[in-house]
């Protein structure tokens, strides 16, 4: 029953899924696009995903793309440590915090602060810091957010793993490698204890994103 995952290792959506992947103990095959290169825009990858997004997935035959689909399948067919809440307020609080993720947090904190400070450079320009300035509030308040709502231990949703953590965890990785975090996490307790705890998982350090 084999499980291909296509997308850029250094993508936190493909992140997810493979960590996704790692904590079921499922196998699967990583087939890197060249991101910078345009190679999720081609007609090969257009035919997966037509949006031209990442990730896309297979098992089995069956084609599946959309991060939050994938990983539900993933739970739900495979084997292993269940990583949905069987509560149901655990559960819902699970889905609101990865719905903040993709709504609010990764377009402030990836798509702005991120690529501005990491990503920019890079490619050879400077960091545009009005960009970086228009996305402050949001970016605060999605972490603000996150940190009220998180159960306060190693857990976002509850006592276990469960998909909101391995969904927040990537960005969080790259986060914490831009000069603001300090001073972006320090309010927040509950976000600092459970990022000690998500980044040591051999599930987070098995998979680096890679440029």
């Amino acid at each position: 029953m084999p499980v291909t995952v296509y997308g850029p290792a250094l993508s936190t959506y493909v992140r997810t899924v493979r960590v996704t992947l790692e904590e079921k103990g499922v196998p699967y095959e990583l087939k890197q696009l060249n991101f910078m290169g345009g190679e999720h825009k081609q007609p090969a990858h257009l035919a997966r995903q037509p949006f031209g997004y990442v990730p896309a997935f297979e098992h089995d035959g069956f084609p599946l793309y959309e991060t939050a689909a994938i990983t539900r399948y993933v739970d739900r067919a495979f084997p292993g440590p269940k990583l949905q809440p069987g509560d149901v307020k655990a559960l819902a609080r699970m889905d609101q915090i990865i719905a903040i993720i993709d709504s609010y947090g990764y377009p402030s904190l990836i798509s702005k602060l991120v690529i501005e400070r990491l990503v920019a450079p890079m490619t050879g320009r400077s960091a545009d810091e009005a960009a970086i300035a228009q996305a402050m509030p949001r970016v605060k308040l999605s972490l603000a957010e996150l940190d009220r709502l998180a159960a306060g231990g190693e857990f976002l949703a509850g006592a276990a793993l469960s998909l909101a953590d391995i969904h927040l965890a990537p960005i969080f990785f790259y986060l914490t490698q831009t000069p603001e975090a300090a001073s972006l996490l320090d309010p927040h307790r509950k976000l600092r204890t459970w990022w000690s705890a998500m980044e040591k998982r051999p599930s987070m350090t098995s998979t680096p994103p890679q440029f």
